[in-house]
């Protein structure tokens, strides 16, 4: 097919244009469109290139290559080098209106909606302002340059209201980490999480080069397990304990075994747990005979943590860790959960791996002052 707008450079024009190229001190497009017209030019030794091998060569489309070549032919160099006027796209929203849309993303999405998204808002704003159309991708340039994202929740921890009592269980625990290692008064940490036991439809197909391990979609619910973690974080030592179910008779037998036969010798342990209403010395009493359940309490000293503070209790890192290293797949029964645990457990306790926790009370007056009581003298 003959070209309509045929390119033919004179000699002083294909300098020009080589400089600008080869200096690159000009906007993209200017110097895109000199690549054009010198690929386009009929006046090379090699002749023009077709657009489609401009196109290969440059990644630019066939439309853009068609303009410059009709620029250059009808106004001439000078017009195919100059950037044109309004070629910016038109502004959709201005100040008032960026922050009408803004009150509305941060504001309760309609009802039967859970959050906003970014073509409903464009929908909300063309009913309130009244604007023509509002494309969402003008919703999102607004919301990305104010950082918002309406797609997106955040989990937090709402400061409690009884701040007093907030602060001094968190610095209670804040100074038991801060004590000196003794081996007859050792700090153990305890918490729990729950795992969902996930049996498999269909055998899983293994990993070959160039494809990952398959699973399918599908699977079977097969109950649910309970998983104490007891560790002591000084000493890089930690036993998971795996049971049918989280109950007072359960925590108590925990307690029981913890003072029995795993510090057999220790004068006192001192237990960071959180306040998990089965995490009292009434659940050894439930359990045991008066006698007994005193015996156990006797050689314990429990220290809460704050309620919304359960961050404090270092039980819960390590389960973070499980739950990465171990955890993180289909398992389907109570009994294999407790061969891969233990197994896990072993190799870390073989490591010694230890949590050096850092965070003291000074820090916690420093960092989060917004959460201790104002006093006025």
């Amino acid at each position: 097919m003959v070209k309509k707008y045929v390119v033919s450079l004179s000699a002083e024009e294909r300098q020009s244009l080589e400089e600008i190229v080869h200096t690159g001190k000009r906007a993209a497009a200017t110097i895109n469109h000199a690549r054009i017209l010198l690929k386009a030019d009929t006046e090379q030794a090699q002749g023009s290139w077709r657009d489609q091998d401009i196109k290969a060569a440059l990644d630019i489309s066939i439309r853009t290559i068609e303009r410059v070549r009709q620029r250059f032919v009808e106004e001439g160099l000078e017009a195919v080098l100059k950037p044109r006027a309004g070629r910016g796209r038109k502004r959709k929203l201005d100040g008032e209106a960026e922050a009408h849309l803004i009150a509305l993303r941060c504001g309760a999405p309609p009802e039967g909606r859970g959050r906003w998204t970014l073509r409903l808002l464009a929908e909300r704003m063309v009913e309130l302002d009244s604007l023509d159309e509002l494309s969402h991708e003008s919703v999102r340039q607004v919301l990305k340059k104010n950082k918002l994202q309406p797609w997106r929740q955040s989990c937090w921890v709402i400061p409690p209201s009884r701040i007093a009592e907030f602060v001094w269980r968190m610095e209670t625990v804040l100074d038991v980490y801060q004590t000196a290692y003794n081996p007859d008064i050792p700090v153990i940490c305890i918490d729990e999480a729950t795992k969902q036991l996930v049996k498999e439809t269909h055998r899983p197909m293994a990993a070959q080069p160039r494809h990952p391990e398959r699973i399918d979609y599908e699977y079977e619910r097969n109950g649910t397990a309970n998983l104490f973690m007891v560790c002591e974080p000084m000493m890089g030592w930690r036993r998971v304990a795996v049971t049918q179910q989280h109950t007072a008779l359960d925590y108590a037998h925990l307690l029981k075994t913890l003072v029995n036969c795993d510090y057999p010798h220790a004068d006192k342990l001192i237990i960071i747990q959180d306040n998990l209403n089965t995490h009292s010395p009434a659940s050894l009493y439930k359990a045991f005979v008066p006698s007994e359940a005193h015996r156990i309490l006797s050689r314990l000293e429990f220290c809460h943590t704050p309620k919304h503070g359960s961050w404090l209790n270092m039980a819960e890192i390590e389960l973070s860790i499980l739950g990465r290293q171990c955890l993180d797949r289909r398992i389907a029964d109570i009994d294999t959960l407790r061969g891969e645990v233990a197994a896990w457990q072993d190799n870390r306790n073989h490591e010694e791996t230890w949590i050096d926790w850092r965070f003291t009370a000074a820090d916690a007056r420093v960092k989060l002052q917004r959460l201790y009581p104002s006093i006025n003298n």
